[in-house]
């Protein structure tokens, strides 16, 4: 657990879904408590490790959502993956992505992890923007996708 700014990270847990939803919810415009139902139930089988949340006066303000792995799509060594980030709009550009991110590198590094991934849509030029300050770059993968109808 880190504190910077009055700003605690901690390992999410399961009692944090309202505050996943109500910060979803502000950022995307809609409530997807079935969702983030499923999203928590998956981590449970996850090492804690990936999933922190950052709290403000005993306020969860901000969350990031990830995981370690390997050898999942050819890879062969232990690498990260960042799944999802989200932070209260009434807290945005005050640094907790970039605390959530900090904390979570430095938990993977602990055990193993060189590289850490995460998909980015092309098009969302704050993420990308936020991404390259924090010191992402474009990898080797490419995101290949086929649309079903």
């Amino acid at each position: 657990m880190t504190e910077s700014k009055n700003v605690t990270i901690r390992t999410l847990k399961g009692e944090d879904m309202p505050a996943l939803v109500e910060i979803d919810k502000k950022v995307l415009g809609q409530e997807r408590s079935e969702y983030w139902q499923m999203k928590l139930e998956l981590l449970e089988c996850k090492s804690p490790i990936g999933s922190l949340v950052a709290e403000r006066d005993g306020k969860v303000v901000g969350f990031v959502l990830g995981d370690a792995s390997g050898w999942e799509f050819g890879i062969s060594t232990r690498v990260g993956w960042i799944d999802t980030i989200g932070v209260d709009p009434d807290y945005q550009h005050s640094g907790i992505a970039r605390q959530l991110i900090r904390e979570m590198v430095n938990n993977l590094k602990k055990v193993g992890v060189g590289t850490v991934y995460t998909f980015v849509d092309w098009r969302n030029r704050d993420m990308l923007k936020f991404f390259d300050k924090i010191g992402f770059g474009r990898g080797n993968m490419i995101n290949l996708e086929m649309k079903i109808e």
